[in-house]
């Protein structure tokens, strides 16, 4: 990994255990990635690394109508997301100015805004799907915008290998102590993602 990688994994690992962390950690996070923006795509992004999340969201027995993408970087699962559901509302969000950009430039259908993951800007119980595509999960505020019976996936593209990576088993603890069942881990080439919906009574 890259000095800038190591940093990722360390930031990620501090703040999944320490989430007030963040607030140190944060310029620095998206300052990397507005410069990283105008170059995300051609240089970063593989469409055959999206197969884990693919085949959660496609294992969903009804269409979300309401989507956020959280880290939407320049988009990509989001994307994902309205070429699945056209009718559904996609939204993305991102610390990083520069990817939202990026993410708006490249957008088809969805909508985009610079938000914090660790103080997401909508109403309790605003959606019915929430991605993660190699995130920090922020995992109090995944529980109060899924809507109950709303479903959350989250993806590593790269597995362990991933800068950004929370192993399977802690997301599957974190989330479960928050109201959401386990649903399944979708382990393909050497991403991952796993699928968790919230119980029905919030």
């Amino acid at each position: 990994m890259s000095l800038q990688q190591r940093f990722a994994r360390l930031v990620t690992s501090l703040v999944v255990r320490f989430p007030f962390l963040w607030r140190v950690f944060r310029g620095t996070m998206r300052r990397q990635f507005d410069q990283l923006a105008p170059v995300w795509d051609a240089t970063r992004v593989d469409p055959a690394k999206l197969a884990p999340l693919q085949a959660a969201l496609e294992s969903l027995p009804d269409p979300p109508r309401r989507v956020l993408d959280v880290g939407t970087g320049t988009g990509v699962a989001a994307r994902l997301s309205t070429r699945l559901w056209p009718d559904a509302k996609v939204t993305g969000v991102d610390a990083s100015p520069g990817m939202i950009e990026e993410a708006r430039r490249l957008a088809t259908g969805e909508s985009y805004d610079v938000a914090d993951a660790s103080k997401l800007p909508f109403a309790a119980a605003s959606f019915d799907l929430v991605t993660l595509n190699n995130m920090i999960p922020f995992f109090d505020e995944i529980a109060r915008v899924t809507a109950p019976g709303g479903t959350v996936a989250i993806c590593y593209t790269r597995g362990a290998g991933t800068p950004i990576w929370v192993p399977p088993e802690r997301l599957q603890k974190e989330l479960v102590s928050r109201g959401f069942a386990h649903v399944a881990d979708f382990p393909i080439g050497p991403g991952i993602a796993v699928l968790a919906r919230k119980d029905e009574v919030a």
